[in-house]
């Protein structure tokens, strides 16, 4: 789950390490696939391309399948999947906001498979619109703590960043989704090593749950990231200290 909250980031991070890795690996190929086909093959000229590769990289993609599915993308392999970017809108529980983003070459089993898992999570879909009113797109860049907040800041002040907010053990960076091509190249240029940097929608109004109700949020949005079309879910849930040590005591 994007949004960047300290379940999601943790929860993140589990994902690369366990059972869901291939799962990861399928998407993280998609997106490597779709951003080769839409600018082509060249990294230095397909920023989009680039930060696919980068962010593979940094989860263990294997070399061979990253360059695979840029070929693929491409047309070299002659067996490339058109991908159709579809943005589904609804509510989880407690009224919690949610944006559904899928890649998929078959629209109608990604809206079914969709709709299926919202329902059977006490969520509802809504009207496009209806929710993403919102969230802003923001460029996120992912940075790690060992890495000074001076440091970062220094490198990144004068390229257009918005704010910076210490997340776990990551700083979370937002910038207009116009400046992140220039703000991680600053990264870069200062030797700051950093995680990912993506466009993503992130929550201007946030809806503070109790552990019950972030425990629904969270099974629903696991339920939508089970789905092979689902690419990312954004929620506007925000979860306290407190809220996060009562979520470990409560059976699943």
């Amino acid at each position: 789950m994007s949004g960047h909250s300290k379940w999601a980031t943790t929860k993140h991070k589990k994902a690369a390490n366990d059972s869901k890795r291939q799962k990861l690996f399928a998407k993280l190929i998609k997106n490597i696939e779709v951003a080769a086909r839409m600018g082509g093959s060249d990294q230095e000229g397909n920023p989009t391309l680039f930060e696919a590769v980068y962010k593979a990289k940094k989860l263990s993609l294997p070399g061979d399948n990253i360059d695979r599915a840029i070929k693929r993308g491409a047309g070299e392999l002659g067996d490339g999947v058109e991908y159709h970017s579809i943005m589904y809108e609804g509510y989880a529980p407690a009224g919690v906001a949610v944006m559904i983003e899928c890649l998929t070459d078959n629209r109608n089993r990604a809206a079914a498979d969709v709709r299926l898992a919202v329902g059977k999570n006490s969520g509802n879909m809504a009207d496009p619109g209806s929710v993403s009113y919102q969230f802003a797109r923001k460029g996120v860049i992912v940075v790690p703590h060992s890495f000074g907040e001076d440091q970062i800041l220094e490198a990144t002040i004068e390229h257009g960043v918005e704010d910076i907010e210490l997340i776990g053990e990551n700083y979370l960076l937002t910038c207009d989704p116009s400046k992140i091509v220039e703000t991680r190249t600053a990264l870069q240029q200062a030797g700051v090593d950093y995680e990912s940097a993506d466009v993503e929608f992130v929550p201007s109004v946030k809806v503070e749950v109790d552990a019950k109700s972030a425990q629904k949020v969270i099974a629903l949005v696991e339920a939508l990231e089970e789905l092979d079309d689902v690419q990312e879910v954004y929620t506007n849930m925000e979860v306290s200290e407190a809220v996060l040590l009562e979520l470990e005591t409560l059976p699943e």
